[in-house]
């Protein structure tokens, strides 16, 4: 029996025995009712955000915070097997044992007798074949087969034109990818209805995916910059001005985005 917090022996655990440990006992009875009215479906939503969280920290290179949040993500995968444990599925001894087999059969170039793989691109085409080939096919029906649908649909549009790009389904340059992004957005423009509208943005920005992996530009984060830059600059904007800013003329939004923007 796992040792309780508090028991002299929970001292003597390693962190992630430890962190089990602490989740055993909130799920136990007499632990903690929210703990242990949760379930898979409920805590969705928490791993989402943990995990965009933790890009964040991630990608403003805050490495105390990438600590704090990469530690809020494996809260959740513990939650989950210890639930996943009660039920009789697996525990979190499984789920590390599945990761590691997996690294260790996706790398034989490492850790086994398929010989080195000189590129990144190599890896990855290893790395697709040993996937198909462990779900008992020598090939996807389709190329597009295996990308998670919950992807948002920025990454989603990368991943289908990457996987559209391996039989050559592609623009040839960066030139022609932007010329595209011209055209959608022309057709933009000239959009009658709101359907018609509709229609034409997602090609714009479809188009604009497109462009950005020409450039090896992750849309998503590119995106997502776009919009903390954005934001600071608006909430500057806030801060400065000594009338509320619903009550300024668009020529004075303008010059207090402009003046936001030389801090």
């Amino acid at each position: 029996m796992t040792p309780r917090p508090g028991a002299p022996e929970f001292e003597s655990l390693r962190p992630f025995e430890r962190l089990v440990a602490i989740m055993q006992a909130l799920r136990a009875e007499g632990g903690c009712p929210w703990d242990r009215e949760q379930t898979h479906l409920t805590l969705v939503r928490y791993l989402e955000e943990e995990a965009y969280e933790a890009v964040e920290a991630i990608e403003a290179l805050d490495f105390e915070r990438m600590r704090e949040e990469l530690g809020d993500v494996l809260l959740q995968i513990v939650f989950h097997a210890q639930m996943a444990r009660e039920a009789g599925h697996f525990d979190a001894d499984a789920v590390c044992q599945g990761i590691v087999d997996k690294m260790v059969r996706r790398h034989p170039h490492v850790f086994g007798e398929a010989g080195s793989l000189e590129t990144a691109g190599e890896v990855l085409q290893r790395w697709e074949q040993i996937k198909l080939e462990e779900k008992g096919a020598s090939k996807r029906e389709s190329l597009l087969d295996g990308i998670p649908s919950k992807l948002s649909a920025l990454l989603q549009s990368e991943r289908v034109q990457g996987r559209a790009a391996e039989v050559g389904f592609d623009w040839p340059d960066l030139p022609s990818a932007l010329a595209k992004v011209a055209e959608e957005l022309e057709e933009v423009g000239q959009a009658r209805t709101h359907q018609e509208a509709e229609a034409e943005i997602g090609d714009l920005l479809f188009a604009t995916v497109s462009a950005a992996r020409k450039l090896g530009v992750n849309p998503e984060t590119a995106l997502r910059r776009t919009l903390h830059k954005f934001a600071r600059r608006f909430r500057a904007m806030e801060e400065k001005s000594t009338r509320p800013l619903g009550e300024l003329s668009t020529r004075e939004l303008l010059e207090s985005w402009r003046a936001a923007g030389k801090d």
